[in-house]
């Protein structure tokens, strides 16, 4: 059975919780990533942040992003289980409209996984089948 520790990206790096949006943002440039995870001092999973964040709930409503952090952005955090299949990540993919989610090992980051990730595990054997790539891609995209 695959697991999402089989088609998850690992050394995803955080984003501190009191480092600042356009730190966020140099990062994700940096790193050619959308996402940042966000950590907590104790080194726990908080959050999520994405480039849309940025530019719709600081860019767009006139706040700064040099003063804005990362934790003020956090929402909802939906995450995975190293040891949870495939079936479950795209379940909660789909439940919650998101292209893309970290993966926790207790209760610290061990991953992201992202399309490119579901798409790749699809390529490399890892049991990722094209119904659940095509049912994921109408689920995410048809829907909003």
């Amino acid at each position: 059975m695959t697991t999402a520790r089989d088609i998850m990206h690992t050394g995803a790096q955080c984003i501190g919780a009191h480092q600042t949006l356009d730190e966020a943002a140099k990062m994700m440039r940096d790193m050619n990533v959308g996402a940042l995870p966000i950590c907590g001092d104790d080194q726990k999973l908080h959050g999520i942040i994405t480039d849309r964040d940025i530019v719709v709930r600081c860019l767009a409503e006139g706040k700064d992003p040099a003063a804005m952090t990362a934790i003020e952005l956090a929402g909802h955090l939906h995450c995975v289980r190293v040891d949870d299949t495939v079936d479950a990540v795209l379940k909660k993919m789909e439940q919650h409209q998101i292209r893309r989610i970290p993966v926790i090992d207790g209760d610290r980051l061990a991953g992201m996984i992202s399309e490119a990730d579901l798409a790749m595990g699809h390529r490399d054997g890892h049991r990722v089948t094209d119904q659940q790539i095509m049912e994921f891609m109408d689920s995410v995209y048809m829907k909003r």
